[in-house]
């Protein structure tokens, strides 16, 4: 059985790493950053650089549910 989470490399800060994410996590990801006129690199940089603990795809994975939490709360 193929394991839901993907890993997908990207560039952050002009260093390239690796993400594990599901694809629906990709997904969003992709449009938070398209919505914000922004690059998929620069969104991931700025969630990295914000992190205070955890790995990169816990804080990606939280940045997206609070991203959709709070456009729920606004409605």
């Amino acid at each position: 059985m193929k394991s839901p989470v993907v890993k997908r490399s990207i560039v952050i800060a002009g260093h390239k790493t690796s993400v594990s994410l599901e694809d629906a996590f990709w997904d969003s990801l992709k449009e938070i950053a398209a919505r914000r006129h922004a690059t998929l690199s620069d969104l991931v940089a700025n969630i990295d650089a914000a992190r205070n603990h955890g790995n990169l795809s816990s804080a990606i994975r939280l940045f997206v549910l609070d991203h959709f939490r709070s456009l729920k709360g606004s409605a």
